[in-house]
């Protein structure tokens, strides 16, 4: 951080889904006073810690940074390790780290955001130190979309449940992933498919098992695609669940390279089939209702 005085949007952010998002804009306006938009947020392990783990967060600490920096366009993102500041009284975290290292003027949160030691400082905590401490404290109310509080555990829930366009719309954006491309065990080339593999982070929510339509990026350049997101029954030996993507009318060697995938629409869920030609008769089949879907 430079000297510069700063408007901090804080969270966990899990999703940076419309609620989230409406609490990052509250900064992103305080630019136009001459302050640096910063978010201050936790590593994404900690959504287990708050979720209970039942079903993984959402995106990963390189996706999260991709929507914060590229799509929403703050200056700062401040991630510190949850045990460095965990046992902070609320008092100590608004002195030293809004006031004294952030050098926050505004400082926006939602409505429930929970703060200090045990969670025991709240919004009106936050806005009595910051009277204290030199900033201005801006509470955001909770966003509604189709009758009820955009969250993210009823992201998770569309996401575990297959409908991708539901997810999408509370998100504000198409859910993706966002990872190094792995070897695999090169079947798709030899039944003409071929695909690029990705696994999921350690603790990451997997969406629903199936194919989708998706979109690829590959360095700016938009294709069309078909991802399957599971084991890969007809395969022998994978057990670990992963997205694997074939690229409609794209040629070229991604191993090693990281490669946004952008979720569109379930086609259907993840089955075995009885041999390959069964399966490469079903991708073909795959790719007319991915592109219908796209």
């Amino acid at each position: 951080m430079d000297n510069k005085r700063t408007a901090v949007a804080l969270g966990l952010f899990d999703g940076v889904h419309l609620g989230h998002r409406a609490v990052i804009d509250a900064a992103l306006v305080q630019r136009g006073k001459g302050l640096s938009p910063a978010v201050f947020t936790f590593e994404p392990e900690c959504a287990l810690r708050k979720s209970g783990g039942s079903s993984g967060y959402i995106y990963t600490r390189t996706e999260k940074e991709i929507l914060l920096y590229e799509q929403i366009g703050v200056d700062d993102i401040i991630s510190p390790p949850f045990e460095h500041l965990c046992g902070l009284s609320g008092e100590e975290f608004a002195e030293e780290i809004l006031g004294r290292q952030l050098r926050a003027a505004h400082v926006c949160c939602g409505d429930d955001f929970k703060f200090g030691k045990n969670a025991a400082c709240g919004a009106q905590e936050l806005i009595r130190f910051g009277k204290r401490f030199g900033f201005e404290v801006e509470v955001v109310g909770a966003v509604e979309y189709g009758g009820s509080v955009v969250s993210s555990s009823r992201i998770r829930e569309l996401l575990l449940s297959g409908d991708i366009p539901a997810a999408n719309e509370l998100l504000g954006s198409a859910y993706f992933i966002s990872a190094a491309v792995t070897d695999g065990n090169h079947i798709g080339r030899t039944i003409d498919f071929p695909t690029i593999n990705q696994d999921f982070a350690e603790g990451q929510l997997v969406p629903r098992y199936g194919v989708y339509g998706t979109f690829t990026n590959i360095g700016g350049r938009i294709f069309p695609s078909v991802t399957n997101v599971g084991v890969k029954p007809t395969i022998e030996g994978v057990r670990k669940p992963l997205a694997e993507t074939h690229i409609i009318g794209y040629k070229g060697d991604l191993y090693g390279k990281n490669i946004d995938v952008n979720f569109k629409g379930f086609i259907r869920p993840e089955k075995k089939f009885g041999s390959l030609d069964e399966l490469k008769g079903q991708i073909n089949a795959d790719i007319a209702s991915a592109m219908n879907i796209l």
